[in-house]
């Protein structure tokens, strides 16, 4: 049977007895960042996966022709569920170093949660609106829908590959 012995700060001159509680305070802090870093891990890692799954998922659907309402409003709505995603996981990315103590991190993801929020106001909506004028017809609606999408997924890489810059110059 383990019996826990209690550490007798009474018997212990008082100089030593602060140095064992402030060992014991270290050592609870020391546990709580392992917590918030492990969090942190957890969030990175789904902020990663979620932005390389979209840009893989994005980059095929430069096949269709973009032609129809139908093709607009499932590129449409791909993009969203990414925006969505990305605010969520970066927004967690964030809180999570932020309470590790990892501030500038913390801001770097914060950042990318604010760019999901500005791209989905700005993309969505245009291409709400190419949507609409493919479905009347419109020339450059189909040009400009593909365009629309492509320069989305290069925004999208571009915030990948900040993310891993991010991560190699934080382990160095």
């Amino acid at each position: 049977m383990w019996h826990h012995r209690r550490l007798r700060t009474t018997a212990l001159p008082a100089g030593v007895a602060g140095l064992a509680a402030a060992g014991l305070s270290h050592r609870l802090e020391e546990v709580k960042m392992s917590a918030a870093m492990f969090a942190a891990l957890f969030f990175t890692v789904a902020l990663l996966v979620t932005t390389a799954y979209f840009i893989m998922g994005s980059i095929p659907l430069l096949v269709l022709k973009h032609d129809t309402p139908l093709d607009a409003r499932f590129v449409r709505g791909f993009f969203n569920i990414y925006y969505v995603a990305a605010f969520v996981t970066a927004s967690a990315t964030a809180l999570s170093f932020a309470t590790a103590g990892r501030l500038w991190i913390a801001a770097g993801a914060a950042v990318l949660a604010a760019i999901s929020v500005v791209l989905r106001r700005k993309v969505i909506p245009k291409m709400d609106a190419l949507g609409a004028q493919i479905q009347s017809n419109y020339m450059d609606a189909i040009p400009g829908f593909r365009r629309t999408h492509v320069i989305a997924i290069l925004i999208n890489i571009a915030q990948l590959a900040a993310i891993v810059w991010c991560l190699i110059a934080v382990g160095k």
